[in-house]
């Protein structure tokens, strides 16, 4: 009976040795070498699932209302980090004996590979936010925050300093992941910014102006959504808000009201460098897609189409004799590209995209790039008055491709503008191939209407009012025929993009 009892009893110890390794090995995750030596890397990172149910709490009185911002805060808070960079640079020191850039000592002494010997290294430290993602400490954050770092720290809201490594990054979006070896961080919940709208109230979390300032809360409104043209990257999608933001406040989160993630602060319009009211936020769903491709592949993938793309104005809308000024215009079309090898051609007018309706080449631009290479897309396009409906295999977006989208500007002489044939020493001048029957805008009178739409010296007309151009000759006889009044309509080569200007004279 003992024997059997010691049997039994060593049984439940191997059954419950079992089960814990099991719990034990089924949370560990494998580090990587390379850059991210000694990480902890996960390729399915767990966020959080926990949601919050603020947005259903009940006001009644002012202390409710002031109860409940303050329910958010402190939910979203702990998530918050502040991010510490030190980058390593090299300060040339100029002697008192230095003239014209050189020593006179260097042809005595020699001059040291690499410069002159005459150099001292200094650390610059930069200072932003960053917001937790996971609980096994991937934090995401700005580019612009952790570019060309040569160490990155962070400070936790209980006040630990811990060492982080760069997982990757996107300039494009001007997002990075970074992540440091600590579990048991307290993740942030993401939201669907695709659900916000204009007037909604969010709060933003950072540390502005210093380490002594760290996870100050502000709160404001919605501005604007789907802002573009706003010159801080290659992909703009930006939330904007009044919501007090300033240096500092970088890479740190724009919450809503239910204590979820909706945007990553990246930047404020200012004027003085201080908060004004204007900031912007990368949407969650923009940030989201980059974090999972950062964290399972290391760098982002976006689908390319192949085209360049703009707005259609109502002057571009009658030269192309539109009924109304829908849709997006496809300029340059790349050789090779997806788009080329279906048939998509300059001129054609993109109605919808993925049976969406395409209203902005700024939006169609996003559309195009969230799409994974491989994917097959249906695009329907209006072409001469007919419309014609192509499916197109995206493929990988190259390294050094171009925007996608062409900013709609133009052109003019009485007409606004004056042009000749593009001779070699015009070639020359303007750092162009010259070409046989190529004319090239030389001169743009700023105060006409050529120079309102856009057109600029240096542009070689392609057609005009829908037209080819052969021969300067040819050019010069359909140029005679256009009438003080008349809508002048342009497709120009603008450095290798095709660009479409239409003004009246």
């Amino acid at each position: 009976m003992k024997k059997r009892g010691k049997r039994l009893k060593y049984l439940l110890l191997l059954l419950v040795g079992i089960a814990v390794g099991g719990v034990v090995f089924a949370n560990v995750e494998f580090s990587f070498p390379g850059r991210n030596a000694g990480l902890n890397l996960s390729n399915k990172p767990n966020y959080a699932t926990a949601k919050n149910n603020f947005e259903n709490y009940p006001i009644q009185t002012l202390r409710d209302f002031n109860e409940a911002f303050v329910k958010i805060a402190e939910s979203a808070t702990p998530s918050v980090v502040t991010i510490f960079t030190e980058k390593t640079v090299n300060r040339r020191v100029i002697s008192p004996f230095e003239f014209f850039g050189r020593s006179p000592f260097d042809d005595f002494f020699g001059t040291p590979k690499g410069g002159s010997q005459n150099g001292r290294k200094e650390v610059q430290r930069g200072l932003g936010s960053g917001v937790i993602v996971t609980s096994d400490g991937y934090i995401l954050t700005n580019n612009h925050v952790v570019d060309k770092a040569d160490a990155i720290y962070i400070r936790t809201s209980d006040n630990r300093k811990i060492e982080a490594k760069i997982i990757g990054t996107d300039p494009k979006t001007d997002l990075a992941v970074i992540k440091v070896n600590v579990r048991g961080l307290k993740p942030i919940m993401i939201g669907d910014s695709e659900r916000l709208r204009v007037g909604e109230w969010v709060i933003a979390i950072g540390s502005p102006l210093g380490e002594s300032l760290a996870r100050t809360v502000t709160q404001g409104i919605v501005s604007a959504i789907g802002r573009s043209n706003v010159g801080l990257a290659d992909y703009e999608d930006f939330i904007q808000t009044d919501a007090a933001i300033n240096p500092g406040n970088s890479g740190g989160p724009l919450v809503n009201i239910n204590g979820e993630l909706v945007g990553i602060n990246t930047a404020i319009a200012s004027r003085t460098g201080g908060f004004e009211g204007i900031g912007f936020a990368v949407p969650s769903n923009m940030a989201q897609k980059v974090l999972n491709s950062l964290i399972t592949t290391g760098k982002v993938t976006r689908g390319y189409l192949g085209v360049s793309i703009q707005d259609i104005d109502e002057n571009i809308a009658k030269g192309l004799q539109l009924q109304s000024a829908s849709g997006v215009l496809v300029g340059t079309v790349v050789a090779g590209s997806p788009a080329a090898k279906s048939g998509i051609r300059t001129g054609d007018v993109i109605l919808d995209f993925n049976d969406r309706k395409s209203t902005s080449s700024v939006e169609l631009r996003n559309e195009i790039a969230v799409m994974s290479p491989g994917s097959v897309v249906k695009i329907r396009i209006l072409r001469d008055g007919e419309v014609k409906i192509f499916s197109v295999r995206l493929e990988e977006q190259p390294a050094q491709a171009s925007v996608s989208s062409e900013p709609a500007q133009q052109n003019l002489e009485v007409l606004g503008f004056r042009s000749q044939e593009l001779t070699p020493p015009l070639a020359q001048q303007f750092q162009l191939q010259p070409g046989a029957g190529k004319v090239i805008v030389t001169d743009v009178d700023q105060s006409g209407n050529a120079f309102r739409a856009g057109l600029r010296a240096g542009d070689v007309i392609i057609a005009i009012n829908k037209q080819a151009i052969s021969s300067f000759a040819q050019y010069t006889a359909l140029l005679q025929k256009v009438k003080s009044g008349d809508l002048v309509f342009l497709l120009v080569d603008r450095r290798g993009s095709k660009v479409y200007f239409a003004f009246n004279l």
